[in-house]
């Protein structure tokens, strides 16, 4: 819509101005949209990266348990060793902790990994 345009809807018939009119609300409409479309984009974007904080904090969280259960992993196969079958049942039972860290390791990570590339495509849609 440009000044000409507008001139010239001011010396126009009703029905000429009822076209620029509705010609003038369909681009604002346009630009409205647009402008939306962005800002839904960037609040996805930044509720991605808020929830790639959160996970990797419980990454960090996981980790340590993981590490404190290892250790007392190893604890309880070396008494499991030389001990009685209490020790080996227990041996069993803290291998069992660390397979299960282990497991929510990986789909922290794999759940990480997602959002990152869900991020990726959110940034190609967003425009220069």
């Amino acid at each position: 819509m440009d000044f000409e345009s507008i001139a010239y809807a001011n010396s126009a018939t009703p029905a000429r101005k009822a076209t620029i009119l509705r010609a003038f609300v369909r681009f604002c409409d346009n630009v409205s949209n647009t402008l939306g479309g962005v800002r839904r984009i960037e609040k996805r974007i930044f509720r991605i990266n808020d929830q790639i904080k959160d996970i990797l904090r419980e990454l960090e969280q996981t980790r340590a348990e993981l590490e404190y259960h290892r250790s007392i992993d190893e604890d309880a196969q070396r008494d499991a060793a030389v001990g009685n079958y209490i020790d080996r049942e227990e041996a069993g039972l803290t291998r069992g902790d660390v397979r299960r860290f282990e497991r929510t390791i990986e789909k922290l990570i794999a759940r990480k990994e997602k959002l990152e590339d869900r991020r990726v495509s959110l940034l190609e849609r967003l425009p220069d």
